[in-house]
């Protein structure tokens, strides 16, 4: 069964720091290029950052750019989030997600809550 555990979500003040997990398995983790994803109630679903193992390279949205940062633990099968200087608009939903040619697997979310 594959399963994708997203935990770390809470409520924050502006200006402040969150880091979100995704523990991942019964997958080959190395193969799949892992996302964050959020969605806002009354927004559309964006992608926050996105990590390719297999060559390394890394996107981020404009609007979380140089201030998040997604990185990886492969003996841990874990993927984070590391979220700074947080702001209002950063409150959603976060999901994580698996992706490797057809195959996608999506996290359960967690929310993320930024006061103003």
């Amino acid at each position: 069964e594959v399963q994708l555990q997203a935990s770390g979500g809470g409520l924050v003040q502006a200006g402040g720091s969150l880091r979100l997990s995704c523990a991942v398995s019964g997958i080959t983790f190395d193969d799949y290029a892992m996302s964050w994803i959020r969605q806002a109630p009354g927004k559309e679903r964006e992608v926050v950052s996105c990590m390719s193992k297999s060559d390394g390279s890394i996107y981020y949205g404009n609007s979380v750019k140089g201030r998040f940062t997604i990185s990886s633990d492969n003996a841990k099968n874990t993927v984070y989030l590391e979220m700074n200087r947080l702001k209002h608009e950063d409150t959603a939903v976060y999901r994580c997600n698996a992706l490797y040619f057809a195959d996608r697997y999506w996290g359960q979310g967690t929310q993320v809550t930024v006061s103003s």
